[in-house]
């Protein structure tokens, strides 16, 4: 419902503020407002994604829970969405997530509201064991003899 609710609501907005907008400055300087923050944002979003990625990256090497920069990279994400859609209310909304502070309270916030499980394995380490089968040697084909098309070579013809 809130869903809905959302997707009603932020066009409605937007609508209105073009308008008030529009109204007090004019048409040009409106759209070049939208032009402008939508280049600006662009830019701001790459620099910011480029930061998290090489935070997530360093994450994965130092074996680090790669969870926060995960959701720092999915908000950066979704600020270039935003950023990229026209109007001012998106805009807001999506130079906000681009402040790193905003986006650790919004992740505070998150995680006050969720609740995380776990999955494990609790069997013998992969490869401790031998593992019984089957096995027989397929000749290559001769030299001379034709592939069918399509063929993969794993499988006899």
């Amino acid at each position: 419902m809130w869903l809905f609710v959302a997707f009603l609501a932020v066009p409605l907005i937007e609508i209105a503020l073009f308008i008030t907008v529009g109204g007090a400055i004019g048409l040009l300087p409106t759209l070049a407002i939208v032009i402008v923050t939508a280049v600006a944002g662009t830019w701001l979003v790459r620099s910011q994604g480029a930061a998290a990625l090489s935070q997530l990256r360093g994450s994965f090497n130092e074996l680090r829970d790669p969870t926060e920069p995960l959701a720092h990279g999915a908000m950066i994400l979704f600020a270039g969405a935003l950023l990229l859609t026209p109007g001012f209310f998106t805009d807001a909304v999506g130079f906000a997530l681009l402040v790193p502070r905003f986006r650790d309270l919004a992740i505070a916030a998150a995680r006050r509201r969720m609740r995380v499980q776990s999955a494990g394995f609790r069997g013998a380490a992969p490869g401790a064991g031998t593992v019984e089968g089957e096995w027989e040697e397929i000749a290559d084909p001769a030299p001379s003899a034709p592939r069918r098309p399509g063929a993969s070579g794993w499988t006899r013809d």
